[in-house]
């Protein structure tokens, strides 16, 4: 087994050189194990070890005895030993989520470039038949991770439990029981006790190494996708004002596996995770890409998702983007909620652009000083808003000109105005009002213009 597990961790490249691992220690079998065969391989390694056990606090003074096997085991071997305890029931979590979330921050408090955990080829087998049964994609059946990116290795995922417990017994090394692993109530234990031996005696002696293999060759798919994701994503998810945006057309077009792929990777942008999604969540973004009306709305878990003309935008349910009003005082520079400024400057007349940057928005306009009323407001759009703009012959609604241009649904209610009560002087692409217009006009006028901010 040590020359297995020596080429599992050199093939992954999982333990740096000279590195601190706290090995995570239950007590029982396989954090024993690889905590027994880490200590043999140190040396040659190069590494130093320290044990490392958090208490569940969930089976009273078993979970205590627990701590204390391994307080004594991690003595007795002059390794240092971290502990902590944990109320799983103090939170709203589910406890399974809440024990990984504890995990978590327990060991990122450790002094260690990486933390070794004890999953074998058999939790490995367990994960991926559990996620099968509850219809997961083909991220969900790469199962469990050798290396992550959070500094998490486990030098045992090619070893078997029965592997485990011989090496032990070799040994006579003691480990601790977990009697929760016999309570049927949870799934996981009714797939190691009943369903994976039935499939092993009825269909498939080797189930549990067909099922590792499958999450090899998912986890090596999923490798190569993050690589390609990482090329294509850039030029067609858009991230603007918390959400991402992203073209139907160019959407509708992919093969359906990108575009599944990156409706997950804007999913994953916008909200921070996968969690609750499902295949028909992912089917319903791409069937809004691929109708043949423009717009539409979807309802995902902690996601609004809208289409508007040829755009798709994602975001977080409770985001409502709106322009707050504002007074504006001239000179002045006016962030606006798109991350971009609007900048008001008295400048001399120019019938050419003052905006020279690349990463200009939009023309400047100018309009009159001598017919600018006494008090401005910047604000978003009202449904209502009509002006005519310069050049124009006549006066529009505002909404009109939103279809018009095409401006996506979700835009509107933040699409900066420069206005006085009622009046509008100016708005975003629509420019200036014919009757406040600098034309040919003498002296200095209010030059009006949009910015996105230099770093970006």
């Amino acid at each position: 087994m040590l020359e297995r597990v020596r080429k599992t961790i050199t093939r992954y490249n999982m333990l740096p050189h000279r590195g601190r691992v706290a090995v995570a220690v239950s007590g029982g079998p396989d954090s024993v194990c690889l905590l027994h065969v880490l200590l043999e391989l140190a040396p040659s390694l190069e590494v130093s070890l320290a044990v490392a056990h958090l208490n569940h606090q969930l089976r009273g003074a078993e979970s205590d005895a627990d701590e204390s096997f391994v307080a004594q085991l991690a003595f007795n071997l002059g390794l240092p030993f971290y502990r902590a305890s944990v109320d799983l029931t103090a939170g709203n979590d589910n406890l399974e989520q809440a024990g990984r979330r504890a995990r978590r921050a327990f060991f990122a408090q450790l002094a260690a470039d990486r933390v070794a955990l004890g999953h074998t080829r058999d939790d490995q087998a367990e994960t991926v038949l559990f996620r099968l049964l509850r219809g997961s994609g083909l991220r969900g059946l790469a199962g469990i991770h050798p290396v992550t990116a959070s500094g998490y290795v486990r030098p045992l995922i090619e070893v078997t439990r029965a592997e485990v417990v011989a090496f032990l017994r070799a040994r006579n090394l003691p480990w601790r029981e977990d009697s929760s692993n016999l309570d049927p109530r949870f799934a996981r234990n009714r797939i190691r006790a009943s369903l994976l031996p039935q499939l092993a005696r009825e269909w498939n002696p080797r189930i549990a190494e067909s099922l590792a293999h499958l999450a090899q060759l998912a986890q090596d798919e999923e490798s190569w996708w993050r690589t390609h994701l990482d090329q294509i994503a850039p030029s067609i998810l858009v991230a603007r004002a918390g959400g991402v945006e992203l073209p139907a057309s160019a959407l509708a077009q992919l093969p359906p596996a990108v575009g599944r792929r990156l409706i997950r990777c804007a999913i994953a942008q916008v909200k921070g995770d996968l969690r609750r999604f499902e295949y028909a969540h992912v089917e319903g973004v791409l069937e809004l890409a691929v109708q043949t009306e423009g717009d539409g709305r979807l309802r995902l878990p902690g996601l609004d998702v809208r289409r508007s003309f040829d755009w798709i935008r994602l975001a977080p349910a409770a985001q409502r983007p709106e322009l707050a009003a504002t007074r504006l005082a001239i000179p002045g520079v006016f962030p606006l909620s798109c991350g971009a400024c609007l900048h008001l400057a008295i400048a001399p007349h120019s019938s050419a652009s003052p905006v020279a940057k690349k990463d200009a928005t939009l023309k400047a306009a100018e309009l009159s000083l001598r017919r600018l009323p006494p008090v401005l407001e910047l604000r978003g759009w009202k449904p209502g808003d009509h002006y005519r703009p310069n050049g124009q012959a006549r006066d529009q609604k505002i909404k009109e000109m939103f279809q018009m241009e095409r401006v996506p649904s979700w835009l509107r209610s933040s699409w900066p105005i420069v206005s006085s009560g009622d009046t509008i002087l100016w708005s975003r692409t629509f420019g200036a009002a014919a009757e406040f217009a600098a034309i040919r006009e003498p002296g200095p006028v209010l030059r009006v213009w949009e910015e996105e901010p230099p770093n970006r």
